[in-house]
């Protein structure tokens, strides 16, 4: 079972971002605030949820979170600053975007860039770890994979209906056939140093 604060007597957002290995699209954060002593059943690392679980959790999340709120840094800001500023700063904006201040922060994850002064620990797979921060993937996850559901319509071959970014042969072979878009990481490595030779 998940547990549902780090600190007790604190206002805890949970923060977790998705997309940071895609070699297309934004990184997506998400922070939530969950009541204290909140319990859920289902709700878990999004990684581990099936499609439909995440879309139902989504409702509940909206309906019983103190506040949420998504941010996106888009892949030209990516290839600027690079991803893991980019991640930062898409975890700060979502923070910004609170209704709600938080006391301390729930960082999914290993490293952080401090956001005003506001105590934080940051707990690798948090994300099984801490409901908030379980909630905070949920919607994040969400997010971006409709965002690349709708600009697989736009830019097909790429298979981002399914792979979402991430670098699959199949968005590969698309790389190599039709080239990028304006939605791919020209930062990232886009394919292999070396192909292989036929």
């Amino acid at each position: 079972m998940l547990l549902s604060s780090f600190t007790p007597d604190l206002i805890e957002a949970g923060c977790d971002e998705v997309g940071r290995g895609c070699l297309a699209g934004p990184v997506v954060a998400s922070a939530v605030i969950l009541p204290k002593n909140y319990q859920h059943e289902l709700l878990n690392d999004s990684k581990q949820l099936s499609t439909e679980d995440r879309l139902e959790l989504q409702e509940d999340i909206i309906r019983d979170a103190l506040a949420w709120t998504i941010a996106e840094v888009g892949n030209e800001e990516i290839d600027e600053i690079n991803i893991l500023n980019a991640s930062f700063k898409a975890m700060h904006l979502a923070l910004d975007k609170l209704t709600l201040r938080p006391e301390f922060l729930l960082i999914d994850g290993n490293r952080f860039k401090p956001y005003h002064q506001i105590q934080f620990e940051c707990i690798i797979k948090g994300d099984g770890k801490y409901l908030s921060i379980a909630a905070a993937s949920v919607l994040a996850k969400n997010y971006r994979d409709d965002l690349m559901n709708k600009l697989s319509l736009e830019y097909p071959g790429y298979a981002w209906h399914t792979n979402v970014g991430y670098p699959t042969l199949e968005h590969r072979d698309g790389i190599r056939q039709l080239g990028i878009t304006p939605y791919h990481r020209k930062s990232f490595q886009l394919l292999p140093a070396q192909l292989e030779l036929f």
